[in-house]
């Protein structure tokens, strides 16, 4: 027993003192973490080069597009043929994927080996087709099995030979035509290429199937390699920047450029310039098993030579290039001791060597700094990888999974717990799961082939699903017209009734001209809250418009209440600010700007028509709502108020901008609700007397198509929105067009699509369930967004959808940019109806005139303003239309309006 320790105690002490003499010599092979850090910041700037168009030309690291755009999400499903080819041996699959619930993969193949004389032979000698064929007879395929839709946008040209092929007439070739052409030549079966990648993405998108978090693909074997999910807008080789795809690194020639010389040793030269390809893959060469064993083997005999090993003596065999497999490696650095030991001395005497055991302790030393270094370099590029998807996604800690494939990384077996601390130790802030790959280049051709063919297959049905919302050119101009026709309805005393655009009379006979000056009161109501403000006017060659404004909430109870609750509020709130401005006993002119439908028979009044914006007080419609204020007025007994007009936010607008442009005739709001006022000729308002001159009419043109104008452009989302609105079948033009309902349009096209696992994999979160939780403002926000679609994921995880994807993202993005294009479209084309009628008034052939608009959907949309426009000059190109935004349209406008009464009262000049 005490013989037995002190064989072990020797034995101990003979390995740390060999290991302590193997390091010392070894010295540069074993890289600090500091080294390993500054590897890794190179190879991020390396990654930069590849993505970079200026830079990917002289890049070693080439960051090659792969055109796979998404990883599995679990409903892939179909029959797929696998087709793989990445060394000795060739290898066809039939693969059966069974998505949803089943979630399973099935699998039949074949293996056929490939002569060395025929990969380094003429490439139209490559046997594939005949291995396709007789599977394909085993199996009794049938022919459609073998087809597939082509979802390809590019094909795949071979860079260059690696592992050890040098066929002829291949390299700088399309390998899909060649492929292709040698089965058109073999001519007894039919396939169609719909997918060509590599074992590494093969990698990630098997491993992608079992775990959705698999973003990055990593092969240590014979070679190696990376691929990892990049967003699209940092790949500058490519246009188009929403989204992701696959970029395959191709990291084995990473140092080609000299990155790495410093960290190379005359070891890794002496194998680069023994190698097939000198001076290409260095990185490679320091990790992938094609020439693990051989660096052992160049240190053993380098040792030998130097009297450190086997007393100085070298064999024939030790001498011939790969006499040393990577195998011996894995056997030698067992983790039992004793067995690595043995494992060591049958390897060197097999080699012909006359050995000692210290000769094996320095063996399996040798092996340990090999393959240590190995898997730290590994770690320091995956370190780089990881942190560029981590700033992609702004995230502070960053969480994923790594798809990992290679006989190295799973033979060896020390080399994938080195590799995985290591990761750790560079990248704290990452929490990795490394996900070991089963088929992964076969299974993994065949994901890549079912995840192309279900995007495929769904982008088709989105596609058909968003082009009902799509307009075509001819149907604006078919809008145009129904709203210039409607118009004409509105406008005439014996259509006016029937007509859905009421064309209502403001009394508003002029713009400003300048000459206007005083102080005025000014309230505005037009939604849930409520202004009154001082308006100071000035004259002269420097007019200019002072505000002091108290903005005052209006509960909901009250909004839903009795009217005379409502005018009580709102005179509560004049008082106060009459107060609070020190000017109770004055008796200001006042502008009233009361933004709901109303039918007018002079300036200083208006009868309510209908409430709109969630209004609903009661003994309100039918009803003057000058009178109203001023009864509630009387009921308070403690001020008194100047009534000199009324008007809508609209009108507002337009006058509010016609006093910094003289030219504006028309005002526009898009904001909640929309509608549009113009300058329309005395003598077409048949409602009011007289011909001569202009008026201010009121189109209210949000109820364009309450009489069946767009039934024929409503679609199933607009129906929904309004079955669930507060007025269904009134305010059809608004309810495609304005902030208050886009969200809502766009939540419904968001569940129909989860519906039909279209979307979020097809499960739907209960907040999306709520009406009115996506609001318009989402809208802005998404389309606003190029930061790796951040502001997207923020809404969705607000919406309770936690899980969603950037593939889910970019789909929530195209639809809110095809529901706001179509609203900004359908608010241009109505525009064109109004200026193209401005411009037949006046008998011209070319129209110049300024539209003044207001409204938070016009103002904060990224889009919708120049879609308006766009829209307009097409459908109007006899008019040239200027935008100019409203400075506070219903408050400095009613204001304007009073002002200009005043003027005109006093008489100034129309």
């Amino acid at each position: 027993m005490l013989a037995s320790s002190l064989l072990a105690t020797y034995c101990t002490e003979l390995h740390d003192d060999q290991a302590h003499k193997v390091d010392k010599y070894l010295q540069c092979f074993q890289l600090s973490d500091e080294t390993l850090m500054d590897v890794s910041i190179r190879f991020r700037r390396e990654m930069d080069k590849g993505l970079c168009r200026d830079t990917n030309p002289t890049a070693a690291v080439k960051m090659l597009p792969t055109f796979v755009r998404s990883t599995p999400d679990g409903t892939e499903q179909g029959e797929f043929l696998s087709l793989d080819l990445g060394g000795a041996t060739f290898r066809v699959l039939l693969v059966k994927v069974m998505g949803n619930d089943e979630q399973k993969v099935e699998m039949e193949n074949q293996i056929y080996a490939i002569p060395e004389h025929i990969m380094r032979g003429s490439g139209s000698e490559v046997g594939i087709k005949r291995d396709i064929s007789h599977l394909k007879n085993e199996m009794r395929m049938k022919d459609e099995l073998l087809c597939r839709a082509s979802y390809r946008k590019k094909l795949d040209v071979l860079l260059s030979w690696t592992k050890g092929f040098r066929l002829s007439g291949v390299e700088g070739k399309d390998v899909v035509s060649l492929l292709r052409e040698s089965i058109k030549k073999r001519g007894d079966f039919d396939i169609d290429i719909v997918a060509v990648i590599n074992d590494t993405v093969g990698a990630m998108m098997t491993c992608g199937y079992d775990d959705h978090n698999c973003e990055i693909g990593l092969i240590v074997g014979t070679g190696t390699n990376a691929c990892y999910m990049e967003q699209m807008r940092n790949l500058e080789l490519l246009d188009g920047d929403e989204g992701r795809m696959c970029v395959n690194t191709e990291w084995g020639a990473f140092g080609d450029d000299g990155a790495l010389e410093d960290l190379r040793t005359d070891i890794d030269r002496e194998i680069d310039a023994g190698s097939l390809n000198p001076g290409k893959q260095l990185f490679e060469k320091m990790i992938s098993g094609m020439y693990m064993g051989e660096l052992v083997r160049l240190i053993l005999v380098r040792m030998a030579k130097e009297q450190l090993l086997f007393q100085g003596k070298t064999t024939a065999e030790l001498l011939t290039t790969g006499s040393f497999s990577t195998n011996y490696i894995y056997a030698i650095e067992n983790d039992k001791h004793e067995e690595g030991l043995a494992s060591t001395e049958k390897v060197l005497r097999d080699l012909g060597l006359d050995l000692s055991l210290e000769d094996c302790i320095v063996t399996q030393r040798v092996c340990q700094i090999v393959s240590t270094r190995a898997a730290h370099l590994c770690a320091a590029t995956l370190a780089a990888v990881l942190r560029q998807i981590r700033d992609n996604k702004a995230a502070e800690k960053l969480r994923t999974t790594i798809g990992v494939d290679g006989s190295v990384y799973k033979n060896h077996p020390e080399f994938s717990r080195r590799l995985h601390k290591m990761v750790r130790r560079l990248v704290p802030d990452c929490d990795v799961r490394f996900l070991q790959s089963q088929y992964g280049s076969g299974k993994g051709a065949a994901m890549v082939t079912a995840v192309a063919y279900r995007l495929a297959t769904q982008h088709a049905e989105r596609q058909r699903i968003l082009n009902t919302l799509r307009l075509s050119r001819a149907q604006l101009l078919d809008v145009k017209e129904r709203v210039r026709k409607e118009m004409v309805r509105g406008l005439s005393k014996q259509t006016h009734e029937q007509a859905s655009v009421k064309m209502l009379p403001t009394y508003v006979r002029s713009t400003p001209d300048g000459t206007e000056h005083g102080d005025f009161l000014a309230l505005d109501l037009g939604g849930s809250s409520f202004r009154v403000l001082l308006v100071q006017v000035r004259s002269g060659k420097r007019h200019k418009v002072d505000m002091h404004q108290k903005i005052y909430s209006i509960p909901q109870e009250i909004m839903q209440g009795t009217g005379e609750e409502l005018f009580n509020h709102i005179v509560h709130c004049i008082s106060d600010f009459l107060e609070y401005m020190g000017m109770k006993g004055a008796s200001l002119p006042l502008g009233f700007t009361f933004s709901f439908p109303c039918h007018q028979n002079r300036l200083d009044q208006g009868i309510l028509l209908k409430w709109t914006k969630g209004f609903k007080a009661t003994g309100c419609e039918g009803e003057d709502v000058v009178m109203l204020l001023k009864d509630a007025v009387r009921r308070k007994q403690d001020f008194d108020l100047n009534f000199v007009a009324m008007v809508n936010d609209t009108v507002g607008t337009m006058i509010s901008c016609g006093y910094e442009d003289p030219k504006c005739e028309v005002g526009l709001i898009v904001g909640t609700g929309t509608n549009v006022c113009y300058m329309e000729d005395m003598k077409n308002i048949e409602l009011v007397e007289g011909d001569d001159g202009h008026m201010c009419v009121n189109m209210e043109w949000g109820a364009f198509g309450d009489s069946g104008e767009l039934d024929d452009f409503c679609t199933q989302f607009d129906h929904m929105v309004d079955a669930s609105s507060n007025y269904p079948g009134k305010q059809r033009y608004e309810k495609m067009i304005s902030g208050m309902y886009l969200g809502e349009i766009v939540r419904n096209v968001l569940i129909d699509f989860t519906a039909k696992g279209l979307l979020f994999r097809g499960k739907l979160s209960e907040r999306l369930k709520t009406r009115g939780i996506f609001e318009t403002k989402f809208l802005s926000q998404i389309e606003r967004d190029h930061l790796a679609m951040r502001q997207v994921r923020s809404i969705l995880q607000h919406l309770g959808l936690t899980s969603s994807t950037c593939d889910d993202s970019v789909l929530v993005k195209e639809v809110c940019t095809v529901v706001a294009r179509r609203a900004a479209q359908l608010c241009g084309a109505g525009l064109a109806a109004v200026v193209e009628k401005i411009r037949e008034n006046r008998n011209l052939n070319h129209l110049s005139v300024t539209v003044g608009v207001d409204g938070t959907l016009y103002k904060m949309h990224p889009h919708f303003s120049s879609v308006v426009q766009e829209t307009l000059q097409d459908l109007a190109p006899q008019c040239q239309v200027t935008f100019h935004k409203s400075e506070d349209g219903s408050g400095k406008g009613a204001a304007l309006i009073t002002a200009v009464a005043c003027r005109i009262q006093n008489g100034g000049q129309h």
